[in-house]
């Protein structure tokens, strides 16, 4: 049984067990309910701000990722809160992938990862010779093109083309895409559409009002932020996890002494220390997680929940991350569906064998998952 040890100082010197882990992180993602009380209370910028921002490079599994952790989001209310109330925003965050975030946290995570994107960016393009002032002239030109309103990536590329130089035209032919500086920047969010559709807006268009936030002190709340949803974890974790540098994750650990306690390389927010200690639930926790779900990204190395024989079979190749069957906080199998006009095929394939009473509660998950999509679904199982 995998243990952290919290010091002696700590307030309760004891060590906490994987299942006391696994219970903890539970709840800090909704995935813990109690009673259908606890799960409607849930709504969906609660949930993105709990669990530090949905990944989005697949908008239905962005939904999906919501719907686990309460049935009663539709795809239809994320889209709202997204284009309508504006409430979330969608943009290129943690390891220049896409994210649904609470439209006021936006200014936190960009001021703390932004030194870290730029810097990336600008080293990609001064590969191609591209200078600084180039760079600076082509995000000015993007921003130009988006004064009219939102527009797709096509668009801003035909539109800045014949007003840049021929090295960076070279580099805008050899990368997947132009924006990524004043994304990085903050300048440029997601608007409406999906795939190759998608649109870019201006933020001050789009999130008037804004405010930024200095650089460390957003920092430490992303840090903090993140040991909330994902502690114990390691600085190592907390670096890969938010693609900023070792360096800057490194000169965080000191100015959050007083609110963590650490263990082996280990840290935890030591207000959570009760929570955590405290004995786990005996209520099981089963739920068919989508692509890319949050839970499963976290943390540098993956043994806390998955054997590593198994690893490919969650962990795929050019980054793809596989649906899984999570049960008590564990990967216990992978799934996937298609759906037909008035059917929905649900294919589970699971690692071992599992009780009765467990492959009940996969299935029950996966009932629920047809009647979101309005589906009769057929079950299977492999193991």
């Amino acid at each position: 049984m995998k243990r952290v040890r919290i010091p002696a100082e700590s307030p309760t010197g004891l060590p906490f067990t994987a299942e006391q882990i696994h219970a903890f992180r539970l709840q800090r993602h909704h995935l813990l309910h109690r009673s259908a009380k606890d799960r409607s209370s849930n709504d969906l910028i609660t949930i993105c701000r709990d669990v530090c921002g949905v990944q989005a490079q697949i908008m239905s599994a962005a939904q999906l990722q919501l719907w686990a952790r309460n049935p009663a989001i539709t795809p239809a209310m994320v889209n709202d809160a997204l284009w309508q109330k504006r409430s979330l925003v969608k943009t290129t965050l943690m390891r220049q992938t896409l994210h649904l975030v609470p439209s006021d946290e936006f200014p936190l995570y960009v001021a703390a990862q932004r030194k870290t994107r730029v810097r990336a960016v600008l080293r990609v393009m001064a590969r191609m010779k591209i200078t600084p002032d180039e760079a600076e002239g082509l995000s000015s030109l993007i921003l130009g093109v988006l004064d009219a309103g939102p527009a797709t990536h096509g668009a801003i590329a035909a539109a800045v083309r014949p007003k840049v130089s021929k090295r960076v035209r070279a580099w805008m032919d050899r990368i997947w895409s132009i924006v990524r500086l004043p994304i990085a920047e903050g300048q440029i969010c997601y608007g409406y559409g999906e795939g190759n559709q998608a649109t870019f807006i201006r933020t001050d268009h789009w999130l008037p009002g804004q405010t930024q936030m200095d650089e460390v002190e957003a920092q430490k709340e992303l840090f903090r932020k993140y040991l909330s949803a994902y502690g114990p974890a390691t600085i190592k974790d907390f670096a890969h996890w938010a693609g900023i540098s070792m360096v800057d994750a490194r000169a965080l650990r000191p100015l959050l002494d007083a609110e963590t306690v650490e263990q082996n390389g280990q840290l935890l927010l030591r207000k959570d220390i009760k929570l955590l200690n405290a004995a786990p639930s005996d209520q099981s926790s089963v739920h068919l997680l989508p692509y890319f779900d949050v839970y499963l990204l976290a943390h540098a190395f993956k043994d806390h929940f998955l054997e590593t024989r198994l690893y490919k079979r969650v962990y795929r190749n050019q980054g793809w991350i596989s649906p899984v069957v999570l049960i008590n906080g564990e990967i216990a199998g992978v799934w996937g569906y298609q759906t037909s006009r008035r059917q929905i095929d649900i294919a589970v394939e699971l690692f071992e064998p599992v009780s009765k009473k467990i492959r009940g509660q996969i299935e029950g998950q996966a009932r629920a998952l047809a009647q979101l999509f309005e589906r009769t679904p057929t079950i299977s199982f492999k193991s």
